[in-house]
């Protein structure tokens, strides 16, 4: 079975409201508190590794100032919206806030945190009195797969079979992505539409957004709006590099402190969907005479790309997607959009992955913008070196001849070679949370 760049985009792009771990967490609670209701005495969650490192230390979205999978999990049973899926924390009010912090005050959520990980895996159980209801995400950070009332499946529920429709196909479209030459996933762009064309600058303004919010207000670590002072005090110069640095950290700086607005996403990940877009978004305004179908193209590469890399390296892993998945289709895009060749765009992919392959994911964080702005310069700066003819040689550490095994590489470093150092990640993450350190 084949699929188009339409399919593509509807499976790997939406948006997202703040970080997707802990919208995640937050989603399953909502669906067990629509079987259960509102009213309810505990919470209990079950989370696999990466997930829980990525949702442990990072701001909730739209309730700046908290972080906690226990209180994103309170609020989604006590407001959120289930039927808004990763924006399910959308409707929440202050009111809802105070009873969510309190009730995790109280003690009454416990959290567990699984020995392996096979993938996303969220699972939550509330109970009130003798009932209780479950529910259970897995693989996709919106995908309920499982919803139970008092131990009884809920197979009809329309929750899970709207999830069920929206994701059932997206691991055989990632398996045929990851079959297809560098060659093959740029002539996608052939079968784009004015649909396809509209999503896609939809998602330029979602992320020009939280760029502008974070270069207004310099929320989070303020990596953004700190760049951009030291340009205006000529400690640095404003270059198409610098720029692009600039607009994706200050979308991360107001994501990363839970501003309350969406980013569309890239492959499950808010952090992703900045890097794959913005960078590109920057480099526009340097190149003259540049159209918008050609920069919504090269943003298109840019997520094909990064589903691309994904499909390997796996959701969650050791490995900073944002760097070297997100990076890579961004370099791609960037390379694109400057008119260069399969040549070029093959190049400017394994420049940038033999320069970010080391980068880690210590989990979702304020000081992720820092790794943002790097991925966004470097992806500039490899897509200027290939098309200047600087090209890392497959001799060199995990490079390959093509870039599609440079990419598979990637996804065997990822998913095999650091197994340890997720572990060993976590592990020192929880010994500073319950040491407070």
């Amino acid at each position: 079975m084949s699929y188009t760049v339409k399919d593509v985009l509807r499976m790997e792009v939406a948006p997202a409201l703040g970080c997707t771990e802990p919208s995640a967490v937050a989603l399953s609670a909502a669906v067990a508190a629509s079987v259960l209701g509102r009213e309810f005495e505990s919470i209990e969650l079950w989370l696999d590794p990466n997930t829980y490192k990525n949702g442990i230390a990072v701001s909730i979205p739209g309730v700046q100032n908290y972080v906690g999978i226990d209180l994103a999990a309170a609020l989604g049973a006590f407001g959120g919206d289930p039927a808004l899926k990763l924006e399910v924390l959308d409707p929440l009010t202050p009111e809802i806030v105070e009873e969510a912090v309190k009730f995790v005050r109280e003690g009454r959520v416990q959290v567990h945190v699984l020995e392996k990980g096979g993938g996303i895996y969220v699972r939550t159980h509330l109970t009130k009195g003798s009932e209780n209801a479950e529910a259970i995400i897995e693989k996709f950070h919106d995908r309920v797969t499982s919803i139970k009332h008092n131990g009884r499946e809920l197979k009809d529920h329309p929750l899970l079979s709207r999830a069920e429709r929206a994701q059932h196909d997206t691991e055989k479209m990632e398996k045929w992505l990851s079959g297809l030459s560098l060659a093959e996933l740029v002539q996608l762009l052939d079968s784009l539409d004015e649909e396809d064309l509209r999503f896609l600058a939809e998602g330029v303004e979602y992320n020009m957004r939280l760029a502008e919010y974070g270069l207004t207000y310099g929320p989070g670590l303020g990596v953004g709006s700190t760049l951009e002072r030291l340009v205006r005090e000529g400690l640095t110069k404003k270059d198409m590099v610098m720029a692009a640095r600039i607009l994706t950290s200050a979308a991360a700086d107001a994501r990363m402190s839970g501003v309350k607005l969406p980013a569309m996403s890239s492959a499950g990940s808010g952090n992703h969907g900045l890097t794959a877009i913005l960078p590109i978004r920057a480099v526009r305004d340097y190149i003259q005479g540049t159209s918008d179908m050609e920069m919504l193209k090269a943003i298109a590469l840019s997520h094909i790309i990064t589903a691309y890399v994904k499909a390997y390296t796996g959701r969650l892993s050791a490995v900073c997607g944002c760097s070297v998945a997100a990076g890579a289709g961004a370099t791609a895009g960037i390379t694109y959009l400057m008119g260069g060749n399969l040549h070029h765009i093959a190049g400017a992919i394994k420049n940038l992955i033999a320069d970010l392959a080391g980068v880690i994911c210590d989990g979702a964080k304020a000081s992720c913008a820092l790794k943002l702005a790097t991925a966004a310069g470097v992806a500039v700066q490899s897509a200027l070196f290939s098309l200047h003819g600087l090209d890392v040689k497959a001799t060199d550490g995990i490079i390959a001849a093509t870039p599609e095994q440079t990419m598979r590489n990637v996804g065997q470093l990822s998913t095999q070679g650091m197994i340890e150092t997720d572990r060993i990640i976590l592990q020192i993450m929880i010994d500073k949370q319950f040491k407070g350190v």
